[in-house]
């Protein structure tokens, strides 16, 4: 098995030690200081900058780096792209800087004290640790890991550290510090659109991504996820084009068939002749992994398919891989999510004249029909129901687990003191209206870009990545590709309830047609039916919740509601709010094992 690395960059001002280094074990990274100005730099940086690139290649990152910041300071940042993290202390200028980019791949957490102290680090109970404080854990941060499974950016875990989010930087000038972003999407929606045009590009795009992301790495040490969806199939083919064939990748099945794709996988590795290892992974596997999985992320993360993604990173990892290509990002730059032509479906009510929506329809469904109990009446009140809820309230709120429990029965009252400043829907709506797009689909790309991509999908699988010894790149979300996307005709990316067609015409007579035409799925885990049918995995979910409730954070009566719903049926639904709470449990075990509920900030 591949060793596990810890791949982190820290630092800070008005310390003992201005910038502390950068400790990693198998990811690129570097540090440099000469005139009064150390630079670091985490994962794989590539410089947009022809200049730079060729100092780069001539005399490494850092020295390019240095040279870029004497050169251009926080312009830099538009002259960089990769996978990164990055910081700088410039103590001539007074002025020190950390950043990621453009989709917060590796996470960066900053915090600073009234003393003037700044620091950053990879993992927020290092800021603490950096600033001299005993770590707490964050009300808000809480409730937010519940509403949506991960801690979303700014928020981390540990009271008064701040996470980047997606495009951000960090900088104190002259003793001031501010975070600020230094990329955000902005959309072209009206340019011309030429198939021919847009898909020459498309594929240009891809080529050079796939290329670039594999710069340095022997067809032997290079691997592909592959899922049998579009885009992994779409990596694993244009890797194995590269390199001239036999493409390595690596996929997992399930013995759960609601959960296994390993047809599509095959149909895949056969399709382009890779080099194909497969996994049937089974409960006993997630009861082996359990622990691991929780207490390697540097907050609690409760997306469950973290665990078959560390997996597939181990397969890969052991086959002497040193860095995979992710498909993560197609869904998001092209439209290929299913609640887009949702979105899509409900946008219709908007076109009904005022006059019919509410001089008729509405009085109707509501007033003498409200209890009609016929199945063409009930789905016409749950629609207009939905569609009047205005986005981005309607996206999840009606399923979302937390939602349906209610947070009056879920926590404990304290900690609802303690959060009573933060509304989940809230912070989705100042993303939502962050975004200038004009289009539906644009603004809910934009959406997805910080909810999916940069708080779940992407920590998901490069913290399991670097836990299993890989290094991991997401060719899709290059910046060619990316601009590629907010250049496209919105049209084009959803068409009525066609996801992603452009994206599939584009690259149709290159993937299988059954591969284009699959439904969408997700990489899931069946954790709610393993644990009906396993009682030891279920009494590890047992005690774990057990400790939430011990340390004052959910309410008992919510845990056995909770269990009875697994017990009751729909295992699968109810399951999902178990690993979430296990994974909290057992994250705390492991790095703050004395935390309780959060007193209330007076």
């Amino acid at each position: 098995m591949s060793a596990t690395f810890h791949p982190r960059l820290e630092g800070g001002v008005g310390l003992a030690e201005p910038l502390a280094g950068v400790r990693a074990s198998g990811l690129q990274s570097a540090a440099h200081e000469a005139a009064g100005v150390r630079v670091a730099s985490l994962g794989r940086l590539v410089f947009r900058d022809s200049a730079l690139a060729d100092l780069a290649r001539r005399e490494g990152t850092p020295a390019a780096l240095l040279e870029g910041w004497r050169l251009h300071r926080e312009r830099l940042l538009a002259r960089i792209t990769g996978e990164y993290a990055v910081a700088v202390i410039d103590t001539v200028a007074d002025i020190a800087m950390a950043a990621v980019d453009r989709f917060s791949t590796l996470a960066l957490y900053v915090g600073h004290d009234d003393e003037g102290r700044w620091a950053f680090a990879s993992e927020p109970l290092r800021v603490a640790a950096l600033l001299g404080r005993e770590p707490r854990l964050d009300a808000a941060a809480l409730h937010a890991y519940l509403h949506f499974h991960a801690i979303p950016a700014p928020l981390s875990i540990v009271s008064g550290v701040r996470r980047l989010d997606i495009g951000e930087v960090a900088m104190v000038e002259r003793g001031v510090p501010s975070v600020r972003r230094h990329w955000a999407p902005r959309f072209e929606e009206d340019r011309p659109f030429d198939f021919q045009r847009e898909r020459e590009a498309f594929l240009a795009g891809l080529r050079q991504s796939v290329a670039e992301a594999a710069d340095s790495v022997p067809k032997a040490g290079l691997g592909c996820f592959l899922s049998g969806g579009t885009d992994s199939s779409t990596l694993s083919g244009m890797a194995s084009e590269l390199y001239g064939g036999g493409a390595r990748t690596f996929s997992i099945g399930f013995d759960v068939q609601a959960y296994d794709e390993s047809h599509y996988s095959r149909l895949a590795s056969r399709h382009f002749r890779t080099d194909h290892t497969e996994f049937i992974l089974k409960p006993a596997h997630a009861g082996e992994l359990l622990d691991r999985v929780a207490v390697e992320y540097e907050q609690p993360f409760g997306n469950a398919s973290a665990l078959p993604t560390h997996f597939c990173a181990r397969l890969a990892g052991e086959a002497g891989i040193t860095r995979l290509l992710g498909g993560d990002g197609g869904d998001e730059l092209y439209g290929g999510n299913d609640r887009y032509a949702t979105q899509w479906l409900f946008s219709l009510y908007g076109q009904v004249p005022a006059l019919l929506r509410e001089g008729l329809m509405e009085p109707l469904l509501f007033g003498p029909l409200k209890d009609a109990t016929l199945p063409l009446l009930r789905k016409a009140r749950s629609y207009v129901e939905q569609a009047r809820t205005p986005l981005p309230e309607r996206l999840g709120g009606r399923y979302n687990l937390l939602n349906r429990f209610g947070v009056e029965r879920v926590f404990e009252p304290a900690l609802l003191r303690a959060a009573a400043s933060f509304d989940p829907a809230a912070l989705e709506r100042e993303v939502w209206a962050r975004s200038a797009a004009g289009t539906q689909i644009n603004r809910l790309l934009a959406f997805d870009f910080k909810f999916t991509l940069g708080d779940s999908d992407l920590p998901k699988v490069t913290r399991m990545c670097h836990a299993a010894g890989v290094e991991v790149a997401f060719p899709m979300l290059s910046d060619v590709m990316t601009d590629h996307s907010l250049r496209l005709d919105p049209a084009h990316k959803l068409r009525r309830t066609q996801l992603r067609h452009f994206f599939k015409e584009a690259l149709r007579g290159f993937l299988p047609d059954e591969i284009l035409a699959k439904p969408k799925h997700g990489f899931g885990m069946p954790f709610g039916d393993w644990m009906l049918a396993q009682p030891a995995l279920a009494a590890r979910a047992d005690d774990a919740l057990a400790g939430l409730a011990d340390r004052g954070i959910v309410q008992p009566a919510f845990i056995t509601e909770l269990r009875e719903a697994v017990r009751g049926g729909h295992a699968g639904y109810f399951g999902v709010m178990i690993w979430v709470l296990m994974m909290l449990e057992l994250w705390l075990r492991a790095h703050m094992p004395d935390a309780s509920c959060p007193e209330p900030v007076l």
